[in-house]
């Protein structure tokens, strides 16, 4: 059989297989590959950047600043296009794919489909070894890419040019497969990207990949028919899947038909609307105390689209009730098993309406009267009192009890700041636009975001905690950005996140993408120090101070100008110390054509605590410290009393 090919590197082939792929989902089509973000090293630059600069059809080049990065814009754009759009990444071989390492594992924990393009050694091996070649004595065949392995769905390394063919499409089956998607390797020995080869020409032709709605099993539905139909007091959790199966709508349906409140995990939340009278918000460590008042009685759980992670479940201790049943929607079976619940494998959508209809047949209602009204209430007035807590100078007293007695007297000093964490948060969800898309990642900020946010838009809430990565927050605000241009895009951002990773914002500019970015400065890693003190351990390297007399890390407070950082970038820029100040920053800046960047002095210890919640934590069981032996007292109470698995 003679097949009509047609010759070509093996870069420019990749580079045109890629321009070909589009996926099908409830019967829209849309273009999967959107463009090529790049660092250019040596091990991509003559290669792929050949193919790439002579013809890169329809496919966008965008530069990076730093390969985690741009591997983090990547991965907001597909989570906020509900993973029907891609942007792959390459780098050279060595550093440039080992810092794309942690954005890989990122991904993955979070079920977005990421293709990344390490360059890679010479397959060869003549000019052995190679600029940036990381050497293994005991096999030459192990490279920095080996590293991607772990964290991979998928992982594969052309060593010649036929290889590409099955490399991709087993890519793309997996990038646009909803229960297994994340980060994709595809290692490109930097030799073989230029090899020529006759290419079917059936390789390019447009591929459609359609994302199905797999319904769960009629026997399974039916499992969990039995269980659902006799709760007294059932609780749904809304999970990822369901933003990704834009099932909000039939889960808010489900929830009225039935009397059920529904509780949100940090990536299913704007999945549903905030307004709706059965959301209690956050559920779990960083929950409410709506939907955790209500989690400790429920006698059945329906999680829905949830990996079930550990702050979700309150380290598998937030469901009190000791006869509790646990039943799990979730089209990845896997996940489906976790806490030994009773399953129905199937999309979110299709699988909560087939089961809607069976308990209508049973003529279903859960038993609650006034609970969920009361919860809802209790939580709004606590909410109000979050809004407006504000520095009340010497006596003031913050949320988080333990704390180094210096540092809020100290910071206040230092930089004038007067604003309070909670009442900040609060004055940015009233100023700033209804459909506006909110992102937050690492640190105290999403435990405060999952309880204090609300909104309507569906998808408007963009949280990067299966992974809880320091350094997403302004590469996933542009990656939000790019994914919708026509809605605001804000990030908040604590002070040490900001400090790890913020070089995107270069990036923004030369797009000339409006990314809005709101610096937290409280001087440090405010969650772990909080995390550390009600542990019993002292305020060790989680501050920013100077090195003081006794060469230890306690020195005075190290005040940082976050706002001259932006305006080095080009961004417009304010600098607020109060909560008035930061009305009149948000106003302004939405008149703006540029990115801005706000630096608020937020005052240490003034973010949100615990709302019936508990987390298991790694403690010391022999310590020299009453103050540890006491909380390891507490963590030990709480092992016992939560389930084994």
């Amino acid at each position: 059989m003679k097949m009509s090919t047609a010759r070509m590197t093996v870069a420019q082939a990749l580079v045109k297989f890629l321009d070909n792929q589009y996926v099908e989902f409830d019967g829209e089509e849309t273009k999967f590959v959107e463009g090529i973000f790049t660092i250019f090293g040596h091990g991509i630059a003559v290669g792929l950047g050949e193919a790439l600069d002579t013809n890169p059809g329809s496919l966008k080049v965008l530069q990076g600043r730093n390969e985690q990065g741009m591997c983090h814009v990547a991965t907001a754009y597909a989570k906020q296009n509900n993973r029907r759009k891609i942007i792959p990444c390459a780098s050279s071989v060595g550093p440039g794919a080992a810092n794309m390492v942690t954005a890989a594992a990122t991904a993955t924990v979070n079920n977005i489909p990421l293709l990344v393009l390490p360059a890679d050694t010479f397959a060869t091996r003549q000019p052995d070894p190679v600029l940036q070649q990381l050497e293994k004595s005991d096999s030459l065949s192990i490279t920095t890419n080996d590293a991607f392995k772990p964290v991979c769905k998928y992982w594969d390394r052309i060593i010649r040019p036929e290889q590409l063919m099955t490399a991709m499409v087993n890519a793309m089956r997996v990038l646009t497969d909803p229960s297994e998607t994340g980060a994709i390797c595809i290692a490109l020995s930097q030799d073989v990207e230029g090899e020529s080869y006759d290419f079917p020409d059936y390789l390019f032709e447009k591929r459609v990949h359609r994302i199905t709605r797999p319904c769960a099993v009629k026997e399974e539905i039916e499992d969990l028919v039995n269980i659902i139909k006799e709760a007294k007091n059932p609780l749904v959790i809304v999970g990822g899947g369901v933003k990704y199966s834009e099932a909000g709508e039939a889960v808010e349906k489900f929830c009225e038909d039935f009397n059920i409140p529904f509780g949100e995990s940090q990536a299913g939340k704007s999945a549903c609307k905030s307004s709706h009278p059965y959301c209690l918000g956050g559920i779990g460590v960083t929950g409410t105390l709506a939907a955790n008042t209500i989690a400790d009685e429920a006698d059945v759980v329906i999680a829905v689209g949830t990996r079930l992670s550990d702050f979700t479940t309150g380290s598998k201790g937030q469901f009190k009730n000791p006869d509790v049943k646990i039943v799990t929607i979730n089209n990845n079976k896997y996940h489906a098993y976790k806490m030994d619940a009773v399953k129905a494998v199937g999309d979110a959508k299709v699988t909560v309406e087939a089961l809607s209809a069976r308990l209508k047949e049973e003529g279903y209602k859960s038993a609650y009267t006034t609970e969920i009204q009361d919860a809802k209430a209790a939580w709004d007035k606590e909410m109000d009192r979050l809004a407006n807590i504000e520095y009340t100078g010497d006596n003031f007293e913050p949320e988080i009890k333990a704390r180094d007695p210096r540092t809020i007297p100290e910071y206040v000093k230092l930089t004038g700041g007067l604003i309070t964490q909670t009442a900040a948060l609060c004055k940015i969800r009233e100023v700033i636009d209804e459909d506006a898309n909110i992102v937050t990642a690492g640190g105290s900020l999403p435990s405060c975001m999952q309880r204090i946010w609300t909104t309507d838009k569906r998808g408007g809430y963009h949280a990067e905690y299966g992974y809880s990565c320091m350094g997403y927050e302004v590469a996933g605000a542009l990656g939000v950005k790019m994914a919708e241009p026509e809605h605001e895009s804000y990030v908040v951002v604590g002070d040490a996140s900001f400090q790890m990773l913020h070089s995107e914002i270069m990036t923004a500019m030369q797009e000339k993408q409006k990314i809005n970015i709101l610096v937290f400065d409280n001087c440090g890693f405010g969650c772990i120090n909080n995390l550390q003190m009600n542990h019993g351990v002292g305020s060790l390297a989680t501050e920013f101070r100077y090195r003081d007399e006794k060469n230890e890390i306690k020195g005075d407070l190290i005040p940082v100008d976050y706002a001259k950082v932006g305006e080095g970038y080009g961004l417009k820029t304010y600098s607020v110390r109060t909560i008035k100040e930061l009305e009149e920053a948000l106003i302004d800046a939405k008149k703006q054509d540029v990115a801005t960047l706000i630096d608020l002095k937020v005052i240490p210890k003034t973010m949100t605590d615990g709302y019936k919640s508990w987390w298991n934590v790694g403690i010391a069981t022999t310590s020299e410290k009453e103050s540890v032996r006491k909380a390891c007292e507490g963590v030990l109470e709480g092992r016992a009393n939560a389930r084994q698995y």
